[in-house]
C-alpha cells in the first residue's frame, strides 16, 4: 500500500466526508420542500426530489475533493447544459443559494466552509441562469 503524502485537506474532508455531504443534501431538499420562500425553486424540480438529491450528493462528493461518484455514472457533470431545460433566473439562484446557506447553517458547517462555499457556490449558480435578468413590472 503507498505511503500518503500529508497535504492540505480537501473541502470534502473538511466537511466531514460523505456522510457530512449527505446530511447537507437531505437538509437542502427537504428545506426547499417546506419552506414557502424557496417555492419558485422548488417549482423548478419534478414531482419528487429523490433523483435530484441522489445526483447533488454525487456531484458534490467530487466537486468538494471526494470520489467522483457523478463521473463514475454519468461523465462530465456538464452543468450550464444539464440545467438548460429549466428556466433560472434571478430569483431561482437567489433562493438556490439561500436554501443551501440555511441547510449549511442549520448542519453547522464551520463558518469559514460556509463563506468558501458560499463564494463557490454564487458563481457557478450566477453562471447558471439562462433566464434574463429580472426587470420590475411598471
Amino acid at each position: 500500500m503507498p505511503t500518503e503524502s500529508p497535504s492540505t485537506p480537501t473541502p470534502f474532508d473538511t466537511l466531514g466526508g460523505e456522510d457530512a455531504i449527505t446530511r447537507l443534501v437531505e437538509r437542502f431538499y427537504d428545506l426547499m420542500d417546506i419552506e414557502p420562500g424557496y417555492a419558485a425553486l422548488r417549482a423548478t424540480h419534478g414531482s419528487t426530489l429523490d433523483d435530484a438529491r441522489q445526483k447533488l450528493t454525487w456531484f458534490l462528493c467530487g466537486w468538494l475533493g471526494g470520489p467522483q461518484h457523478y463521473i463514475e455514472r454519468f461523465g462530465h457533470p456538464r452543468l450550464r447544459a444539464r440545467h438548460m431545460p429549466f428556466a433560472i433566473g434571478v430569483v431561482e439562484r437567489d433562493q438556490w443559494l439561500a436554501c443551501m446557506d440555511q441547510a449549511m447553517t442549520e448542519v453547522q458547517l464551520p463558518p469559514a466552509l460556509r463563506q468558501q462555499l458560499n463564494a463557490a457556490f454564487f458563481q457557478t449558480a450566477d453562471w447558471m441562469r439562462n433566464q434574463a435578468s429580472d426587470t420590475p413590472v411598471g
